[in-house]
């Protein structure tokens, strides 16, 4: 990893200071030696505060000085890079996660009257009759019963299936296009494979799904807006045998 690769360069550079080899700063670089020296350490310096904003300096140089002279210790050298490797991966992920919740956050008030159409709408909907809604929030109606073998997660299925928004904007649909989709029933969203699964071969459902089990904050391109219930029309068509 060049992160770690980075600190091992820094501990080397800084750790000068600590083993009698400091100087007073200097005015000017007067050689190509000097000045590489001066931005490696710069360099890595610029690094480490952007990987490891909570360092101690301290700290720092007591592992250089205790790996040189290999005594006391406080980590063993098999565990060090293990260590360093898990330890930024969860730092790596803890960003990762502090940025997608500041994006739904964001989303969230930015989209907030998408929001609030679509659970206004599925509040309605599941009120009407012969709507069935389901433990996760899903929501359905039989168009037409099928008489087939139910599909399993792994299922391979042959479908039609006609989505739009909940104002009735088409955003996708494989009837549209006179082409039916071939596709694993678990690769879908969690809402569409749920209904796919209460499904008979030859049965035709109306799917109402909530955000949260469509997109939800995530950003689509075309007319799918964060927060955006939708609805599909799908037909089970065929479950392909392997």
């Amino acid at each position: 990893m060049r992160i770690l690769k980075g600190l091992v360069i820094i501990t080397v550079v800084a750790s000068m200071s600590s083993c009698g080899n400091y100087k007073a700063d200097v005015k000017s670089l007067e050689t190509g030696l000097d000045s590489a020296s001066y931005a490696l350490g710069m360099d890595m310096a610029i690094k480490v505060k952007a990987n490891l904003e909570e360092s101690s300096t301290d700290l720092f140089l007591q592992g250089y000085r205790n790996g040189m002279d290999s005594t006391n210790l406080l980590m063993t050298p098999k565990d060090l890079n293990i260590f360093l490797r898990d330890f930024f991966q969860k730092q790596q992920i803890k960003k990762r996660q502090a940025a997608q919740e500041k994006a739904a956050k964001d989303a969230e008030s930015k989209f907030a009257d998408v929001k609030k159409a679509s659970e206004e709408f599925l509040a309605i909907n599941k009120t009407k009759e012969g709507v069935i809604t389901t433990a996760s929030g899903l929501q359905y109606k039989v168009l037409k019963e099928g008489k087939g073998e139910n599909p399993i997660a792994t299922s391979k299925l042959k479908i039609h299936y006609h989505g739009t928004l909940i104002d009735g904007t088409v955003f996708d649909s494989s009837v549209d296009k006179k082409q039916p989709y071939d596709s694993n029933a678990n690769q879908f969203i969690k809402g569409f494979t749920e209904g796919l699964l209460l499904m008979n071969k030859g049965a035709k459902y109306k799917l109402f799904i909530p955000q949260e089990l469509a997109y939800g904050a995530t950003p689509r391109p075309g007319k799918i807006k964060p927060f955006a219930a939708i609805v599909f029309e799908v037909e089970l068509l065929d479950i392909i045998k392997k």
